[in-house]
């Protein structure tokens, strides 16, 4: 799906990709909602004397506040077993989400517990305040505070910061890890409820489960990359600054089972580490030893895709995303794609004629110009194999072009669904933001279930069409069941 510095777009036994273990997604979410709030049980558990209720407030916000952050680690959706159900797009719309919301609590925190003070004179309140800030014993509260704070405004204005793709993922690592680090200090050494006892063994825990995450994904995952080579066969011109990458793995190195739809996250040569990676859809049927990616010169490392050799060396780690056919291999199918959106639909069609696929194939195939057109003699073959209507569009003309010029609007769609069931149909849809929210909505309005229609986009946004308000609303119903754990810790204490 997207590219550049965001996504451009088991094994294999009988046809058939053996997956690892996946949680169903309700399992994720109580998952979730048990981690982030058995610190408050905990802290019922154990003695402490009276105290206010702001106080408690306060305390809760903190423990809540902490747990959720270290579970950001494993919603960054490297984790299948986190993501492999939800779609890594679900997971990190999540992950951007809770972090407003781990950063809110915490900010939150010493701020309520002046409340009481401010009520009966806000200047001693202030000078209370300050001492949080100033005093020796609460500075790692604070630094983790502060560090918190640059990581997620970092995150929301990175398209304006004028640093390299790697630099502000490796700033993002390193502010999250001091983040969690300070927390985790200042909660066991300073926190009322955290010094001793349980709480306090539960938050070496998850210091520890942390150092697993962070081992598994520069570690591990380094390892992995050095101990299975990858070697790129051939770059080919595909369109207008697009290209396709045929990688094959080295001698030694064993096949990659995946999806058709997936993705993978590469590096080359000898910037074969985790924080170099970049994510492209695998525009491959598994059924073809290797995979090949197609991909667009969009800026940082996509500038010079064109310009690698045959034989540099390539690390590959995957497969995941859940943008795949799973579940639905007896349908019709819409392919939609828009720009190099294409990369993840040809992976689509070609396992679809690869194997075989005896049901009506509608695809869709929309450019800002015909040069961006890409595979479009593959596209006229695979007429022959399957039951395929491929819809070419341009926004603008061009001598020779056989196709239409124009956007994918309602017509358009409409026609594309004469004669399919659309209870029987499933869309597959992948493109810039505007152009998924717009078709998502559309093919809903005809008739179309919701899980039946599929989508990546070229970045990590949340959207806003009909499927993506439906998601909003699942995640904040998450971020109401920890409002509702925290009312019930202030009631049991307050």
């Amino acid at each position: 799906m997207g590219q550049g510095s965001e996504r451009n777009h088991g094994a294999i036994d009988g046809g058939k990709v053996k997956q690892g273990l996946r949680l169903p997604v309700g399992g994720v979410a109580v998952l979730y909602l048990l981690v982030c709030l058995v610190p408050l049980g905990l802290a019922i558990l154990r003695p402490a004397a009276p105290t206010v209720t702001w106080e408690i407030a306060a305390a809760g916000l903190g423990l809540v506040g902490l747990a959720a952050m270290a579970v950001q680690f494993v919603t960054s959706g490297r984790f299948e077993v986190i993501s492999g159900r939800l779609g890594i797009d679900r997971v990190m719309a999540f992950h951007k989400t809770a972090a407003w919301w781990v950063l809110l609590a915490l900010v939150l925190h010493p701020l309520a517990y002046v409340v009481p003070t401010y009520q009966a004179d806000p200047a001693l309140a202030q000078e209370r305040l300050v001492a949080y800030l100033a005093l020796p014993q609460y500075r790692t509260g604070v630094i983790a505070l502060v560090a918190l704070a640059l990581l997620v405004l970092g995150s929301a204005l990175r398209n304006r910061l004028p640093l390299p793709y790697e630099a502000w993922r490796g700033a993002h690592v390193i502010l999250a890890v001091v983040a969690v680090g300070g927390g985790l200090h200042h909660a066991v050494t300073a926190g009322r409820f955290s010094v001793a006892g349980a709480l306090h063994g539960y938050w070496w825990a998850i210091g520890a489960a942390v150092a697993a995450v962070m081992l598994t994904l520069y570690g591990w995952r380094w390892a992995r990359l050095r101990a299975r080579p990858w070697r790129l066969a051939s770059v080919e011109q595909r369109a207008d600054r697009m290209w396709e990458l045929d990688i094959q793995p080295a001698e030694g190195t064993p096949p990659l089972g995946y999806r058709a739809g997936q993705f993978v996250w590469i590096t080359e040569g000898r910037r074969r580490f985790p924080l170099f990676d970049h994510p492209f859809s695998i525009a491959d049927s598994p059924t073809r030893p290797g995979l090949s990616l197609i991909i667009k010169e969009a800026g940082d490392f996509t500038d010079w895709i064109g310009d690698l050799a045959p034989g540099t060396p390539m690390g590959i780690d995957g497969p995941y995303g859940h943008f795949t056919m799973e579940d639905h291999g007896d349908d019709a199918v819409l392919l939609i794609a828009g720009g190099v959106g294409i990369a993840p639909i040809m992976g689509l069609l070609r396992d679809l004629r690869a194997r075989g696929h005896d049901r009506p194939v509608r695809l869709a195939y929309a450019v800002g110009a015909v040069q961006n057109l890409a595979c479009m003699d593959e596209i006229a073959a695979a007429e022959a194999d399957l039951d395929l209507r491929p819809l070419l569009l341009s926004e603008t003309e061009a001598p020779g072009f056989a196709g239409e010029v124009g956007r994918l609007d309602r017509a358009r769609l409409t026609a594309m669904l004469e004669g399919l069931d659309p209870q029987r149909t499933v869309a597959m849809i992948c493109g810039p933001g505007p152009m998924v929210t717009a078709v998502a909505d559309q093919l809903i309005d005809l008739g179309l279930p919701m899980d039946r229609v599929m989508y990546e986009r070229f970045d990590y946004s949340e959207g806003a069409s009909r499927l993506d308000i439906r998601m909003k609303r699942r995640f904040w119903l998450l971020g109401g069941g920890l409002l509702l754990g925290l009312a019930g810790f202030i009631a049991a204490l307050g």
